[in-house]
């Protein structure tokens, strides 16, 4: 680095030691001004040539010491940042509070939110859940064949909040109705009466219609007063000479948005079903109508094709394979889908089965009594029943047939492997099909696992139970020869990852 490039102060600092003169400050290029040099200390230590250019040793001493001295006053240091003590701040409120307080003064005058709220109406502060709304009225005031993909999901998504609606039907089941339903406007006044489907109220307030019975010879006055004093609108069955039925609104219930009333199904005769079957609008009202004709094609569509399902599952099963297409369906018309947890005794040797089983998922496992001897103390042994592992009935197989029609106790008991769905056929329904078809279902089925005699389970027993003692009586002989040679398992050169320490290892000392 070329020496007109060096500091002022640096350049000072050289000639004080080494009493070089140093050179002239106009060779110096200018420098641009540091915010971190204090730069009234520096032009002090720059001014003092006279005691810089003397050759005595003890001047230069003493301008050494008070360069070094001053040398450090040269920068400006910031003064430390502390740390700020903590203040307890008050608990932020939610923003529906801020909101909320902010609409306070706005409310208090404004008769519009009362209304609104009367009437069942969004609040002022709900605008966002307004604009929603308001989006799926206008999604519903179209045609469903003039929706979008995006409309039609908007529809199945505000009707999956309805908990009359997600207690009845599934998720599949209201994507598909939720393609097809419209709103209905109805005036002030009106009447309606939801015998032909479930109507939800989306807009308005209405009340439900309560039915009334009046003895015209006593409180007739009284109730007509009633009824003229507050403007009723009703109606009256006077098939009674004596007595008549008016149905009033009622005074104290009230319906507003989101309010059910009719039924997907079949309406209900009894007086709870009438009143809350019939209501009557206290304003101009939008109501949404799931017709009951959808809910009974969707229920026929549905029943359909788990017929279908179970014509295949009946077909694939070895026994029905040959069987006429009409007498399988005869057996579809009296099925129905069950499913049983795993562990679930089906039948118990002995017992005569309820029902014919198709095993549509998952498989079962058989199992045959055997008499067995079990080893005492003192050379005794005592018997007990036991069960032995037969074998397994998989998917598409088919059980009970013959223990049903001619009532004959199952020689093996049928467990759950694991979660079995099948269709099932009950005894009473077995009993009521044709003849014909009984008689064929004997002659083609087989009794389950009949094949297997007393011979074949105390030979699988027999098996089994020597399997068991030829594994214990090695690994005991293999046990004693590792102890007898004072060979460790997991010391020197075997190697075992056990998860856990064995009880015999712990808290021992080896020595070699």
């Amino acid at each position: 680095m070329p020496m007109n490039a060096l500091p002022a102060a640096i350049l000072a600092h050289m000639v004080a030691i080494k009493n070089v003169p140093p050179p002239p400050l106009r060779s110096i290029p200018a420098l641009k001004p540091s915010s971190n040099i204090n730069y009234g200390q520096l032009s002090a230590l720059c001014h003092r040539r006279e005691v810089q250019r003397s050759r005595h040793s003890s001047l230069n001493l003493a301008a050494h010491n008070a360069f070094i001295k001053r040398y450090p006053q040269i920068f400006l240091h910031k003064k430390p940042a502390l740390p700020k003590i903590p203040q307890e701040v008050e608990q932020r409120k939610s923003a529906n509070e801020i909101e909320e307080k902010k609409l306070q003064p706005d409310e208090s005058h404004n008769i519009a939110v009362y209304i609104r709220q009367a009437h069942g109406g969004p609040c002022l502060y709900e605008e966002k859940s307004t604009t929603k709304f308001q989006e799926f009225l206008d999604i519903l005031k179209k045609l469903p064949v003039h929706r979008t993909i995006h409309e039609h999901n908007t529809v199945w998504s505000m009707l999956k909040k309805i908990p009359e609606l997600a207690s009845q039907l599934s998720d599949a089941q209201l994507k598909i109705l939720s393609k097809k339903v419209v709103t209905e406007t109805w005036i002030k006044g009106s009447t309606v009466t939801g015998n032909d489907g479930l109507y939800i109220i989306l807009k308005g307030l209405a009340r439900p219609r309560v039915k009334v019975v009046v003895n015209l010879f006593e409180d007739s006055d009284s109730i007509m007063s009633t009824i003229c004093t507050e403007g009723f609108i009703f109606d009256a069955d006077l098939k009674d000479p004596t007595k008549a039925v008016i149905y009033l609104p009622s005074v104290e219930i009230k319906m507003k948005r989101w309010d059910t009333f009719g039924s997907l199904e079949a309406p209900a005769a009894t007086e709870k079903g009438e009143a809350l079957n019939s209501i009557v609008m206290e304003d101009d009202c939008e109501i949404l109508k799931i017709p009951t004709t959808e809910y009974r094609k969707l229920k026929l569509k549905k029943a359909k094709s788990e017929d279908v399902q179970m014509f295949k599952l009946i077909r694939k099963c070895p026994y029905y394979e040959k069987w006429p297409t009409l007498y399988i369906y005869d057996l579809v018309a009296f099925s129905k889908w069950k499913i049983f947890p795993p562990g679930h005794v089906l039948v118990e040797s002995g017992t005569v089965i309820s029902f014919v089983g198709f095993i549509n998922s998952g498989y079962c496992d058989i199992y045959r009594n055997v008499v067995g001897l079990v080893h005492l103390q003192l050379n005794k042994v005592k018997k007990v029943k036991k069960l032995v592992y037969m074998g397994k009935l998989k998917e598409k197989t088919s059980f009970g047939e013959i223990s049903v029609l001619l009532q004959s106790p199952f020689t093996c008991t049928i467990i759950t492997g694991q979660e079995v769905e099948m269709t099932i056929i009950e005894d009473k329904d077995i009993f009521m099909l044709d003849p014909v078809i009984k008689e064929l279902m004997i002659q083609t089925a087989k009794p389950t696992f009949g094949h297997l005699t007393d011979e074949d389970v105390k030979n699988k027993y027999i098996q089994k139970v020597q399997q068991k003692e030829w594994r214990s009586f090695k690994n005991k002989t293999l046990k004693r020869t590792l102890d007898y040679n004072g060979v460790l398992p997991g010391f020197g050169k075997w190697e075992h990852y056990w998860k856990t320490i064995p009880r015999n290892l712990k808290d021992t000392l080896v020595s070699y």
